[in-house]
């Protein structure tokens, strides 16, 4: 039996699973869509004057920028080897306004499209600055159309928040996996929200459905966007300079691990090519996935051929609902190719366990979903799998000089109720952290 057939029987039967991709470490393929970081960052850049005024947010904060903190005591609290490098939590949860990660691409392709629109209509000049957007001229414009998105959660709270600041009409759809206090914070800010019994997918092509019928409106595509792609691609430098300015070096003798929470792979996929066009052969990139719902990863392992969660069985049920998707990003696994090292699978047990860990340790705040990354150094150095892939590339003797950067995608605006419910499912959850038979 292959690798792969043995991982897909484990996946089936739910088990936490690490796939090694084997094709990490090859030259990229040439071909593919134009991909413009640089656009991104500076169109980013150039919004921040504007963010703070639509947002009410101090004129030298950025919006689009995140902390980056020091966490060996959640390494610590999981039992971890401290000879195996140093932690640190990107705290994407912490970002104003959206509360998650989805706030990197979702303002970045708002941004984009209402950028194109001025300047179609000479109100601004190409790469000025956005500041002119928030003018009555604008507003009166956006008033004219729709931006439309398909969602989980929290790729609806940042388009429908960015959106609904900048005078367009707001449309999310949203599945049956969105939390209610999300959908009550989007129409709390004159966002039409428009709930379907089905999932993500269903949610999706109805939002697309709705937004070619109508040529004002601007469908946001999360399966296949590539202006949300670059926006979250962009967080990579950022991440760079905080670990410049933290003296934590990156390089051959310095490997960088990255472990990122994966739905339907935009932003893990951003990240993810945004860092190793920084650092190369020196970072490696891997995604985390609810047992139910491993679309990433079933999808790399097909390859060219389209595969769901469902065609394994899975049920795509989890309480990591920014994770719920059956169908990963046709754009974006074609270039995680060569691009991710590997994905792991964990139980909604084992992400509320790590949720309540991070409270303790760090004083964290976030989702179920933010906190599957947290198990990733441990299914790296436990499983056979991930010391494997160590030894392969001779990473083992470095690990000591290493630094593994947990993502946490989003948590702060979770209503206090809702989280003290999070916590009483921690609590009540033995941490079983075991993955060495992964």
């Amino acid at each position: 039996m292959s690798h792969n057939d043995t991982i897909l029987d484990r996946l089936r039967e739910k088990q936490p699973s690490l796939w090694i991709n084997p094709a990490a470490g090859r030259a990229p393929e040439a071909a593919g869509p134009a991909i413009d970081i640089a656009a991104a960052e500076a169109r980013l850049d150039r919004a921040q004057p504007l963010l703070a005024k639509l947002f009410s947010r101090s004129a030298t904060s950025r919006v689009t920028h995140s902390p980056l903190i020091a966490a060996d005591a959640l390494g610590a609290a999981l039992g971890t080897d401290p000879q195996m490098g140093r932690w640190l939590v990107k705290a994407d949860h912490e970002l104003p306004i959206a509360g998650s990660v989805k706030a990197r691409g979702g303002f970045h392709e708002v941004l984009a499209y209402a950028e194109r629109l001025a300047i179609e209509q000479g109100l601004i000049a190409p790469d000025a600055p956005l500041m002119a957007l928030a003018s009555p001229e604008a507003r009166e414009l956006f008033s004219r159309h729709s931006v439309v998105v398909g969602s989980t959660g929290n790729l609806g709270l940042s388009i429908g928040l960015i959106s609904a600041a900048l005078g367009f009409r707001a449309i999310v759809h949203m599945s049956s996996d969105a939390k209610e206090w999300k959908k009550q914070r989007l129409r709390d800010h004159g966002v039409v929200v428009i709930e379907h019994a089905g999932d993500y997918a269903n949610a999706v092509a109805q939002g697309r459905r709705e937004a070619e019928a109508d040529p004002g409106s601007h469908f946001v595509d999360d399966e296949y966007s590539l202006d949300l792609f670059v926006g979250y691609a962009a967080a990579a430098r950022e991440l760079a300079a905080q670990l410049a300015e933290q003296k934590i070096a990156v390089n051959a003798q310095h490997p960088l691990f990255v472990y990122i929470p994966c739905g339907v792979g935009g932003a893990p996929g951003g990240i993810a090519f945004g860092l190793k066009q920084l650092f190369g052969d020196h970072v490696h990139c891997v995604f985390a996935e609810p047992a139910a719902s491993p679309c990433m990863m079933v999808q790399m392992i097909a390859g060219d051929t389209p595969m769901s969660v469902y065609s394994l069985g899975l049920d795509n049920r989890t309480e990591a609902d920014g994770l719920a998707v059956g169908q990963a990003s046709l754009l974006v696994a074609p270039l995680m190719h060569t691009r991710l090292a590997g994905a792991y699978t964990l139980t909604d047990d084992q992400m509320f366990a790590l949720l309540g860990s991070a409270e303790q340790a760090l004083g964290l705040a976030i989702e179920p979903s933010a906190a599957a990354g947290m198990a990733g150094p441990l299914m790296l150095t436990q499983s056979a799998a991930g010391r494997a892939y160590l030894a392969a590339r001779g990473l083992g003797p470095l690990m000591a000089g290493a630094a593994h950067v947990v993502w946490t995608t989003g948590g702060s605006l979770v209503p206090a109720a809702e989280y003290a419910k999070f916590l009483d499912r921690a609590r009540r959850t033995p941490l079983d952290l075991d993955f060495s038979d992964a």
